[in-house]
């Protein structure tokens, strides 16, 4: 039996083992991250040293993502620890129960309650003074400083960097962008800047309560064309989301569309109508007319060479973790490509990374437009994604074994994807496996070519820019 002591150090950045016996091995596994610890000690002693930050894709080194992570000795026996919580703050928080780990974002306790939260709500809604020539961002619910935003962000930050940017984080393992300041979720700084920004640039639905200040302007990116049925015309008739659908699209001020057809369809799902839909192209697809993936495929460790799939398949109301239809490790080897498995954001905190040869999870990657540059192909099934990945004219690829049950009973679509899809609609492994060796993209050369001609026709490179002067035209910012 080996004896250990467990100790955190004084900033949260390192987990401290120490014991006598067999030097062990160490690691830290949660879901979407796992650390190796650093090993010493000859004889009869031994320490392990887990660092509580790490850097993933070629980022920079940040604090773990919140969650629960299983500590692993392996090769030497040892008796669970007791309790340690420790008090401090620094990065983030972490504390020890048996071989668990938890970490949290780095909010004072105080604040980190319901009625922690309920005060700063209040401090918020009544804050006097005017507001500031500031952005306050937030995408996917701070999960990630990606999509519409991040695009609007860069070209903001290009044209006049005099204007402050917030991002709102969900902890501080997410990448936020150059000169930008991140604010946790929940803390107070959080609350300060969403109240203060004259301007919020969101792709979903605003959440806490939010208020919108005399002044205030919520631009709304939304995240992508839809295909299945959303928001007031989900099926079943429900009084208390279209109430909420209703008081969430009447704190937005502007609609950004990728298309007309989109905005046709998000202006009457949410009953946004009578306020300006601003029909751009999507900013976060600027990068995919005339970009290249070398520097995601350096970062994800794939050689120049190397063919390249992204499957990509949204989520279902009926499962929180990604659908399972597809084998990665088996589709990588049949048709000798690498894998890059893309969970909808949806699926993020909830799923576990897929592993195996010549497959790579990307459901963590900040950024999505640089995946669908590195990827050869695509496969999804009713993902947004296709009306992006389209952009690149690369092949896709509609993996759809529960279609029936998805368009009859989850959600429903706006048109018929098995006549219109610029790609193969396939029902099974062996299907998909046929079409995608077949590499044949006469017989969808047409469809392809009518489907960019209605979905793409504003994703020339420029959508961002557009925006962005918009924007500045319309006062919401002074530069």
């Amino acid at each position: 039996m080996t004896d250990a002591r467990f100790t955190i150090d004084d900033d949260g950045a390192l987990l401290v083992l120490s014991g006598t016996g067999e030097r062990p091995v160490v690691e830290l596994v949660g879901p979407r991250a796992r650390v190796a610890a650093v090993t010493s000690g000859r004889g009869k002693t031994w320490k392990a040293v887990v660092k509580l930050r790490a850097s993933r894709w070629g980022g920079p080194l940040l604090p773990l993502p919140s969650g629960r992570y299983e500590l692993r000795i392996a090769g030497a026996e040892v008796a669970a620890p007791p309790a340690i919580v420790p008090t401090q703050l620094g990065a983030l928080r972490a504390s020890l129960d048996g071989f668990t780990v938890t970490i949290a974002p780095p909010i004072d306790p105080a604040y980190d309650s319901g009625e922690g939260q309920d005060a700063l709500e209040r401090r918020y809604a009544t804050r006097p003074g005017g507001l500031e020539n500031a952005v306050f961002f937030e995408s996917f619910y701070g999960r990630s400083a990606s999509c519409n935003p991040l695009a609007i962000d860069r070209e903001i930050a290009r044209v006049a960097p005099e204007v402050t940017r917030y991002w709102s984080v969900v902890d501080l393992s997410v990448v936020v962008p150059e000169g930008a300041i991140a604010v946790v979720d929940g803390s107070p700084d959080w609350w300060r800047a969403r109240g203060a920004s004259r301007l919020l640039v969101v792709n979903d639905w605003l959440r806490r309560r939010f208020a919108r200040r005399k002044g205030q302007v919520v631009i709304q990116t939304w995240h992508g064309t839809p295909l299945k049925r959303l928001a007031l015309h989900r099926p079943g008739f429900d009084p208390r989301r279209m109430a909420a659908v209703l008081k969430e699209s009447r704190r937005w001020n502007v609609l950004l569309a990728q298309n007309a057809y989109a905005a046709r369809i998000l202006g009457k799902a949410y009953a946004f109508l009578t306020r300006p839909t601003w029909v751009e192209g999507y900013p976060r697809n600027d990068v995919l007319v005339g970009g290249d993936g070398a520097d995601a495929r350096s970062a994800l460790g794939i050689g120049p060479d190397e063919r390249v799939i992204l499957y990509a398949p949204t989520w279902r109301d009926d499962r929180a973790e990604i659908v399972d239809f597809l084998d990665p490790v088996a589709l990588a080897a049949d048709v000798d490509a690498v894998v890059l498995v893309r969970g909808h954001s949806r699926t993020l905190e909830p799923g576990r990374d897929a592993r195996g040869p010549r497959v790579i999870d990307v459901t963590g990657f900040p950024d999505t437009s640089r995946l669908l540059l590195a990827a050869d192909a695509l496969i999804t099934d009713y993902s947004s994604v296709m009306f992006d990945f389209s952009v690149t004219s690369k092949p896709m690829y509609f993996f759809v074994p529960d279609m029936e049950h998805y368009r009859g009973e989850l959600r429903g679509f706006y048109f018929d994807l098995a006549a219109h899809a610029p790609g193969p609609v396939v029902r099974s492994h062996d299907e998909l496996v046929s079409a995608i060796r077949a590499d044949d993209a006469a017989p969808f050369a047409a469809t392809y070519a009518q489907w960019r001609e209605k979905f793409n026709a504003r994703d020339d490179g420029h959508a961002a820019e557009r925006v962005v002067a918009r924007i500045f035209d319309q006062r919401y910012l002074d530069r």
